[in-house]
């Protein structure tokens, strides 16, 4: 009896160990640490919606500290009025978000950069546009002054958003190596009146904390995804992302 009462005591020990170890996340562990990935960097923005088809949820920006993420922020979001679809099989004027795993390229705004902004931070000026016209060599780029082949009624000048655009990041989504169509200028930005054309939205005294807080330096990306299913945040990869 006092063998297995010993041994019950082992078993137990270990079991508790076990649990604990960051190797080992579970339901209780932060978000990043339960993820397939967190694209190699030390610092990651989550945007997390409750289902494909809803059009809020939360974003929280994470910091990496040792073998732990810790949450530095976080706040309600606003989606695409058409919901979220996996970003390799959106389509362009479908009012989706993309989910998957991208870069932030640089910030923007109508705006002064926030204190301690260390990100490239472009001003907007009345000649800022984003060429969203697929056929135009600008497609899903930033221009000032609009190009001959890129048509203002397949894009957007910012200045026209003094709300939504007062501070935005751009996610790298179909940026590097842009595919005609599946769709151009998605953003974290300010909320406005309601749910987003395709982007990832936060009330202005979040977006200005996020400016503050990413740090070029420790490779910040952002996760885009539901809480389960075929698009769960959980699962999203860097590689098989849009890029």
């Amino acid at each position: 009896m006092r063998i297995a009462l010993v041994l019950g005591s082992v078993l137990l020990t270990v079991a508790t160990l076990t649990a604990a170890s960051p190797g080992a996340p579970s339901g209780d562990a932060p978000l990043p640490e339960r993820m397939a990935d967190t694209g190699g960097g030390s610092q990651l923005i989550t945007a997390e919606a409750p289902s494909p088809g809803a059009t809020t949820g939360k974003v929280t920006w994470w910091d990496r500290r040792g073998a732990r993420w810790v949450a530095a922020g976080s706040a309600k979001a606003r989606f695409g009025a058409g919901g979220l679809v996996e970003g390799r099989s959106r389509t362009q004027g479908t009012s989706t978000t993309p989910t998957g795993m991208y870069d932030l390229p640089y910030a923007f705004g109508l705006a002064s950069a926030p204190a301690g902004t260390s990100v490239g931070y472009r001003p907007v000026t009345e000649n800022s546009w984003w060429c969203q016209d697929t056929e135009s060599v600008a497609y899903n780029r930033w221009v000032e002054g609009l190009p001959s082949d890129c048509r203002a009624t397949e894009s957007e000048r910012l200045a026209d958003y003094p709300s939504q655009y007062d501070l935005a990041l751009v996610i790298g989504f179909n940026y590097d190596q842009p595919v005609r169509g599946r769709g151009a200028g998605i953003f974290l930005h300010v909320n406005g009146e309601g749910p987003t054309a395709g982007c990832v939205s936060v009330p202005a005294g979040a977006m200005s904390a996020v400016l503050a807080w990413a740090d070029p330096a420790r490779r910040p990306h952002i996760a885009v995804g539901t809480s389960s299913g075929p698009t769960a945040i959980t699962s999203v990869r860097a590689a098989e992302s849009a890029s």
